[in-house]
């Protein structure tokens, strides 16, 4: 697996040289070939490498003297959890969440309500302000004066995903030491897969604004159940249903029509470029694998919050490594103590992200994810009409009815999904009569 995700990594980047090519244009503008997000990108991935080869040589190294029975001192538990963990697999643990659900279904109707509006409100205002604030840190210049084009704009997509692990780690860490957790099997090197392909996504999620509107990205990632669906089938192995891939033809349809209805006469950020279509579906690419490696690290007995510990561990990890290499950690503190509104918004721009998966540990542990799901959509048809109001984006005619079959497919998707767990229920609680 390892070897496939770097190859992947290489083939994008041998893929994506065209558009560096045709958007010159655009790194012009940004001043220079430093600036050139496929060289940001090379130097981002140089730094994780390395962290991850050195990694890779250790655990090789002790599986091959089996440390596990030689090993002795003070870092033996150390190595032996990093590298061999606890190797029975246990299943997916779903006993807290269960049992969670299960007790907010026998309480009253009018408390139900009172949970369901908290989650609905909480995972709203936490995603529709980080969706905000995202924009806003991403294509707006800092310290500007009347004078137009003045001002300062914030390069770094990096230090703001590692702004956002940092305080994820630090919220996941306290709270699996507040609460109790079950017993974690999983090797700890396990997670720096996901670890490295969410930092990856993290950044094209960032970096792509400065070369698309933020509609278009919400779009998009609406639309990730295509990529998602072709992981499966690839890790997983899993098989779809034909509403599945009916409602997934609907979605890239609405996409398409979104997309081709963009006029190139409207304002930069309006603007959607050949370099933004291509970092988007890397973005699209890395979540993907992400949410399938996820899954297969759940058949090791942990729960969602030693997940999100571990992910953000080495997610951490690598990045801080990287922008130490880069030496930009220090340059974008210097950028947050020149400009204290940019450090505001770094900040609240990770608490909302930390809250939010909170939220959505919440959230499915009463409700269940069909009720999630449900609120995401509609925070994203919100968080659309919020940023074409505050940002000023253009949506033609036809752009709104390629939202509108978007929107469509992904409700037709939550109610078949309804329905076929309603029907397996009912085909396991129908008894069987022995003749």
């Amino acid at each position: 697996m390892p070897l496939f995700l770097w190859s992947l990594c290489w083939c994008g980047a041998l893929c994506v040289v065209p558009s560096v090519l045709a958007d010159a244009d655009d790194a012009s503008l940004l001043g220079g070939w430093q600036d050139v997000w496929l060289f940001r990108l090379f130097l981002n991935v140089l730094g994780y490498a390395s962290i991850i080869i050195p990694g890779y040589f250790l655990i090789g190294y002790f599986k091959r003297i089996n440390y596990l029975e030689t090993g002795r001192g003070l870092c033996f538990p150390v190595i032996k959890t990093c590298v061999f963990g606890n190797e029975s697999k246990t299943g997916l643990v779903d006993d807290a969440s269960t049992a969670a659900r299960n007790e907010s279904e026998s309480s009253s109707s009018a408390r139900q309500a009172v949970k369901l509006i908290f989650c609905a409100v909480g995972l709203q205002a936490s995603y529709l302000t980080w969706g905000v604030l995202q924009e806003r840190v991403m294509t707006r210049s800092y310290g500007a004066s009347e004078v137009e084009g003045s001002g300062e704009r914030f390069r770094d997509s990096q230090f703001l995903v590692f702004m956002n692990r940092i305080l994820a780690l630090t919220v996941s860490g306290l709270w699996c030491v507040l609460l109790k957790q079950p017993r974690h099997g999983a090797p700890m090197y396990k997670y720096s897969f996901a670890s490295l392909s969410n930092i990856l996504s993290s950044w094209c999620q960032y970096e792509a604004l400065k070369y698309i509107s933020f509609p278009t990205q919400v779009l998009a990632k609406a639309s990730k159940v295509i990529p998602v669906m072709l992981m499966g089938k690839i890790v997983s192995h899993k098989s779809y249903e034909y509403w599945e891939y009916f409602t997934a033809v609907l979605i890239s349809l609405g996409v398409s029509m979104f997309l081709l209805s963009s006029s190139t006469d409207k304002h930069p950020s309006t603007v959607t470029t050949f370099s933004g279509v291509v970092i988007l579906g890397g973005y699209i690419v890395f979540d993907s694998f992400t949410s399938n490696w996820q899954d297969n690290l759940f058949k090791y007995k942990m729960s969602s919050v030693q997940m999100m510990f571990g992910v953000n561990l080495f997610s951490c990890l690598l990045t801080v490594g990287s922008l130490l290499e880069q030496g930009a950690f220090f340059d974008s503190l210097a950028f947050m103590m020149r400009h204290s509104e940019f450090a505001f918004h770094a900040v609240l721009l990770s608490v909302c992200s930390a809250c939010g998966q909170l939220f959505i540990f919440y959230t499915i542990s009463q409700f269940g994810a069909a009720v999630f799901t449900i609120i995401m959509t509609l925070r994203q048809a919100i968080a659309i009409l919020l940023s074409c109001f505050l940002y000023g984006h253009a949506v033609t005619l036809v752009g709104a009815l390629g939202v509108g079959v978007v929107f469509l497919a992904l409700f037709l998707r939550i109610y078949a999904r309804s329905r076929v767990k309603k029907s397996s229920k009912r085909a396991v609680q129908t008894p069987v009569q022995k003749v």
